[in-house]
């Protein structure tokens, strides 16, 4: 006791209090140090989405064990569970089939080595300014013991990257534009030339990149605290912040979550509507069809009228430096093309379709991988849980068809055995301007773009929808590269 009433004298005689060194926090009570300058990372977003409540994107994985065991075997695989895994997640049934694929293609035996794989993410998600996707595969790159002299530009890749540069703003831009001679171009240049096989597992890479950025920038993925852009240093606006906080993405998201929630919704029967609307087609199509002619008229004018619906509302953006260097010819892309008058040649599926042609080419030169890429778009289209909104018991299948074509469309490919004239009772503008911007711009993407389509709608329903653009864009991008490369061969 002695011991202790010295110690206490001491402590009192220096005016030493313990609230000096330490505070409570008023949120967990956990007692923690005050600040002295030592630099803590606080995340900059609000959870992995800046369109969608984390509250939302977090209960999915409590609920349900099946999407907490695909989370699981991610993290075992990768030592990370990203931003991008954790709003699929919505969706478990998609994200296996989704990343079963990815791991494949980034780390199972293949034609590519693996920092070749990474470095051909970064160039693919570099077209879309995906800084994102970009400084993923920079570190996945430098991992797999690559040339961190080659993240310098793509001026310091080989040449044989170099080279890919052209086929890679093609693609992400004008895929009809493709031709044989562009395949030739890299199948027979000397040294520095592609075998078949590592060009399928190139052309394969880049329009997983692209469309997967389309994803990133439609559902508002935000880097992870660890990341570039994730974090920053400076002390937060809330008085009783507290380093608990890191862990939960707090601090400075209740403003605006108050605020949403007495949002009220400006459509009223906006989902009775569309019912409506399916329930007057599908009568319509039971009692007549449309002639062949007619219906080529219908594609013709939705492909000319999807040329003119706008990609955003803001100005062009600049690629900044450090992003714009994993590519070339910034200036290049669809929006330029479309202002010339310009138009899309058509792409008859009947000439040339995945389930016809370019499954078994990508299967003969890069095994299993046709199999991977044929389940996962067969997931995203098929995908269904009979509902709409509130409503339940509803046979989905006539929209995502219009959705699915109408992407599809944009780039100029026909099913002839589809009526072309359902895609504007279903798809409103403010929809057309979401999806044309998120498929052909995502960089341009917007809060107000994504909130402004679907109001009464589920967040799991519109990142449905962009699971359908993701993959629909992929496959189009895909099927000009493979008649491409077939006409090669051929």
């Amino acid at each position: 006791m002695k011991h202790a009433t010295a110690a206490t004298e001491t402590i009192e005689s220096n005016s030493f209090k313990v609230t000096d060194v330490f505070k409570i926090c008023t949120q967990c009570e956990r007692i923690s140090k005050k600040d002295f300058g030592v630099r803590i990372p606080r995340p900059l977003g609000n959870g992995p989405s800046r369109f969608i409540p984390e509250k939302e994107i977090l209960q999915v994985s409590k609920v349900d064990p099946r999407t907490q065991s695909i989370f699981e075997d991610a993290f075992a695989a990768l030592g990370r569970l990203d931003n991008i895994s954790l709003v699929m997640g919505f969706h478990p049934q998609y994200l296996e089939s989704f990343l079963r694929t990815q791991h494949y293609l980034l780390q199972m035996d293949g034609p590519l080595s693996l920092h070749y794989r990474h470095y051909i993410g970064i160039m693919a998600a570099a077209r879309h300014q995906c800084s994102y996707l970009v400084n993923l595969h920079v570190n996945d790159f430098l991992q797999v013991g690559g040339d961190s002299k080659w993240l310098n530009g793509l001026d310091g890749a080989p040449q044989k990257l170099q080279a890919l540069g052209e086929l890679n703003k093609i693609l992400a831009h004008r895929p009809w534009l493709l031709t044989k001679a562009h395949i030739e171009h890299l199948l027979k240049a000397e040294e520095h030339s592609w075998s078949l096989a590592e060009l399928i597992h190139a052309v394969v890479l880049l329009t997983h990149y692209h469309s997967l950025a389309s994803f990133t920038f439609g559902c508002g993925i935000t880097p992870e605290i660890h990341s570039d852009g994730g974090h920053t240093f400076r002390p937060p606006s809330l008085s009783q912040y507290c380093v608990c906080d890191i862990a939960n993405g707090n601090g400075h998201g209740h403003l605006e979550e108050r605020r949403g929630n007495h949002q009220v919704s400006e459509v009223s029967g906006e989902v009775e509507v569309l019912m409506e609307r399916m329930k007057q087609l599908q009568e319509c199509r039971d009692e007549e069809e449309a002639s062949q002619e007619e219906m080529a008229t219908r594609f013709e004018r939705e492909k000319t009228e999807s040329m003119l619906v706008a990609t955003a509302e803001d100005e062009e953006c600049v690629p900044s430096r450090d992003v714009s260097r994993h590519f070339e010819d910034p200036s290049y892309g669809y929006k330029d093309f479309s202002r010339r008058g310009e138009h899309v040649p058509t792409f008859r599926v009947q000439d040339y379709s995945w389930e016809d042609h370019g499954y078994s080419l990508v299967n003969r030169l890069y095994p299993d991988v046709g199999q991977l890429l044929d389940e996962k778009f067969q997931m995203a289209y098929n995908l269904t849980y009979n509902t709409m909104a509130m409503h339940k018991d509803v046979d989905t299948s006539m929209l995502r068809r219009a959705i699915w074509n109408y992407i599809h469309c944009m780039f100029g490919i026909r099913y002839d055995d589809y009526d072309y004239g359902e895609i504007n009772q279903l798809l409103d503008r403010s929809f057309k301007v979401y999806i044309k911007t998120m498929v052909c711009s995502p960089e341009k993407t917007t809060k107000r773009m994504y909130e402004s389509f679907w109001k009464q709608f589920q967040h799991s329903e519109k990142v449905h929808v962009n699971l359908l653009l993701m993959e629909a864009r992929m496959q189009a991008e895909l099927l000009y590269a493979l008649r491409a490369i077939t006409r090669y061969m051929t």
